[in-house]
C-alpha cells in the first residue's frame, strides 16, 4: 500500500473539530451539548443577505471572476474606508474565506523552509496553512498572567534567521480575545521595516473591539504599506461561516499578482457567497450595534461567571469573541475529552476546545482552554454552572 505524504502526517488536527465523535455519541445518547468549542455565533445572519439568496435572478450560475466580482470589491472598499484602511478595488481579492486568503498568502510570498514567527496560542490552523505552503512556524509565548499581552521584540529578533520571511499576527486575537495596542502595533512595524518583512495581519473580527480606542490596523502602521498582507472575512461580523467568503488586500502589486495566479488556477470563488456578501455591506448601522451589544453583555457575564468558580482564570479579553481559560486539571485535552464521554450534569455537557491545540511548543496549554462566548446568556449560565459541578469530580482535577 503506498505511503501517504509527510506533509498530511505533520498537519495538526483541529483543535477545535478533533473532539467532535465525542460530542456526537454523547448526543446520541441524548444529553445535551452546549458548543462552546467553535466561533460558529448564534446571532442571526443580516435578512438582507439572506433575501439576497433568495431573490437571486439569473438564469446560469457562472464564474465570477478570479479576483472576485468588482461591484463586491468596490463595495469593500469604500466599507474599509469606514475603518481609515485606504484601499482600491485593485488592492482586494475575495477568496474562499479567510483561510484560502492566508493560504495563498502563505503561497505566494514564502518558498519551502522559509520561516514565519507566530505569537502564540494561536489560531490553529495558521500552522496548517504554513504546511501546505512547506513553511516553518515559530512561535513566541505569550503569558496568561500578563492578560496574552505581546512579548518583546527582543524575544521575536532571537528567532530571526535568514529565513525569516514574515510576522502573523491575529488582531483582536483568535483564541485570546487580545487586541494589541498602538505601542505593540508600532514595535511589530518597526521589526517589520527593520528585516523587511511581511506582515500577515489576520484581521477578521475587527468589529469586536471593547477598549472604546480606535481599532487600529496594519494599514495604518506608516512606512509599511507594502509589506501588509490584510486578511478579512465575512464569516464572524455577519455570522456567515456558511458563505466562505474572505479577501486578501494588499498595496504590493507583485504579491497581488502572485496571489491571482492562484485564484486562476481555482478558477473563482463562490458565486452565491459574494451575492450575499455584498448584499451584507448594506446591513443596518443598528443590526451592528446590536451584534456589538450582545458580545459586550455575554463577555461580562461568562468572565465574571469563570473567575467565580474555584480554582478557574481568566483575563478580560478586549476584542473577538473568545476567552482563554486557565482551569485547576491536568490536561485540557483529557479533560475535554471527559466532559464529553464521561460525564453530564442534569443530562447537559460542555464542548470546550483545548489549548494545547493553540500551542506549538510542547507542554503549553494543558490547563488551558478557549472557549466561545456564541451561545446566549441563558445557555452560558448552564454551560457555567456545568464546568463548576464537572471540576468538583474530575479525577484530574490539580490545585495550586
Amino acid at each position: 500500500m503506498p505511503e501517504v505524504s509527510k506533509r498530511g502526517v505533520r498537519m495538526p488536527e483541529s483543535p477545535i473539530r478533533k473532539l467532535v465523535p465525542y460530542a456526537d455519541q454523547a448526543k446520541a445518547k441524548g444529553i445535551k451539548v452546549y458548543h462552546l468549542n467553535i466561533g460558529q455565533p448564534d446571532l442571526p445572519t443580516p435578512q438582507i443577505a439572506i433575501d439576497a439568496i433568495r431573490n437571486i435572478d439569473r438564469k446560469i450560475l457562472e464564474y465570477s471572476p478570479s479576483e472576485g466580482i468588482r461591484s463586491y470589491r468596490e463595495k469593500l472598499a469604500k466599507y474599509y474606508h469606514k475603518f481609515k484602511i485606504d484601499v482600491s478595488p485593485e488592492n482586494i481579492i475575495i477568496t474562499a474565506g479567510g483561510s484560502e486568503a492566508i493560504t495563498y498568502a502563505f503561497l505566494a510570498c514564502l518558498d519551502p523552509g522559509d520561516e514565519i514567527i507566530v505569537p502564540e496560542p494561536s489560531y490553529a490552523n495558521y500552522t496548517a496553512f504554513a504546511i501546505v505552503a512547506g513553511a516553518i512556524v515559530k512561535t513566541i509565548p505569550s503569558k496568561i498572567e500578563e492578560g496574552f499581552a505581546l512579548p518583546p521584540m527582543e524575544k521575536f529578533e532571537t528567532l530571526i534567521t535568514p529565513r525569516t520571511k514574515g510576522i502573523m499576527i491575529c488582531n483582536p486575537n483568535n483564541p485570546t480575545g487580545y487586541l494589541y495596542t498602538q505601542s505593540e502595533m508600532n514595535a511589530i512595524r518597526d521589526l517589520v521595516k527593520k528585516y523587511d518583512l511581511y506582515l500577515f495581519s489576520d484581521e477578521v473580527y475587527r468589529e469586536f473591539c471593547y477598549t472604546g480606542a480606535p481599532y487600529i490596523s496594519a494599514f495604518h502602521l506608516e512606512g509599511i504599506e507594502e509589506n501588509v498582507i490584510l486578511v478579512d472575512s465575512v464569516s464572524k461580523r455577519y455570522s456567515e461561516c456558511g458563505l466562505r467568503i474572505g479577501a486578501l488586500i494588499t498595496k504590493n502589486k507583485t504579491v497581488y499578482h502572485n496571489v491571482l495566479k492562484f485564484c486562476q488556477a481555482r478558477l473563482s470563488p463562490p458565486l452565491i457567497g459574494q451575492i450575499a456578501a455584498e448584499a451584507s455591506l448594506d446591513t443596518p448601522d443598528a443590526y451592528m450595534l446590536e451584534v456589538y451589544n450582545e458580545y459586550v453583555e455575554r463577555r461580562k457575564f461568562l468572565i465574571d461567571g469563570l473567575n467565580r468558580i474555584n480554582g478557574v482564570y481568566s483575563p478580560i479579553p478586549m476584542g473577538a469573541f473568545y476567552t482563554v481559560a486557565r482551569l485547576p486539571v491536568d490536561d485540557s485535552d483529557k479533560f475535554c475529552q471527559w466532559l464529553l464521554s464521561d460525564f453530564s450534569y442534569e443530562n447537559q455537557t460542555i464542548f470546550m476546545s483545548p489549548a494545547t491545540g493553540f500551542y506549538t511548543t510542547p507542554g503549553l496549554g494543558l490547563n488551558e482552554v478557549r472557549i466561545a462566548y456564541v451561545l446566549k446568556k441563558e445557555d452560558l449560565a448552564i454551560s457555567l454552572k456545568i464546568l463548576e459541578e464537572a471540576l468538583k469530580i474530575y479525577p484530574g482535577r490539580v490545585d495550586a
